[in-house]
């Protein structure tokens, strides 16, 4: 990395580990016949069974429409299932299937394995250290994000 200042790099770099991870964990996962999207949702779903499709895909920040294609694709291949909210049939829950949860229990080392290869160099200090500092980034953003929130809705009061 260069010596510039940190808000040349800061951005970039993030954004160029994530794309990368990206990239990593999908070509990983197609080991197991699957996209890393359609792992975040088996590994959702499997977290919180029964959860509403729309509970999900703002989970995901994802579009409906675009989850609602990841789900038909894992119902096709019998690893996920929808069921009728017995209180409200408009609503469709989600549940692992069988297929399903054997898939997950056959990637259960993949994440520890791209994790381990992605702090490969770094000690468990380090990373437990990284891991801290990058959880008080997120938590700037978020705050930032409220702030702005909360201006842009003053100034809206102020000026109609």
């Amino acid at each position: 990395m260069s010596a510039g200042p940190v808000d040349q790099n800061f951005l970039f770099t993030l954004a160029e580990l994530y794309r990368l991870l990206r990239v990593y964990a999908d070509k990983e996962a197609s080991r197991f016949g699957i996209t890393r999207a359609q792992w975040a949702v088996l590994a959702k779903v499997e977290r919180s069974e029964g959860m509403k499709q729309s509970e999900l895909a703002e989970l995901l920040e994802v579009q409906p429409i675009t989850l609602t294609r990841l789900i038909d694709k894992l119902c096709d291949s019998d690893w996920i299932e929808r069921r009728n909210d017995p209180s409200d049939r408009r609503v469709k829950r989600l549940y692992l299937k069988k297929a399903g949860r054997q898939l997950l229990g056959r990637m259960s080392g993949l994440k520890s394995e791209l994790t381990a290869n992605a702090l490969d160099g770094i000690t468990p200090a380090d990373a437990h250290r990284l891991l801290t500092q990058l959880e008080t980034i997120k938590e700037n953003v978020r705050s930032a994000i409220q702030s702005s929130g909360a201006e842009q809705a003053r100034k809206e009061q102020r000026y109609g």
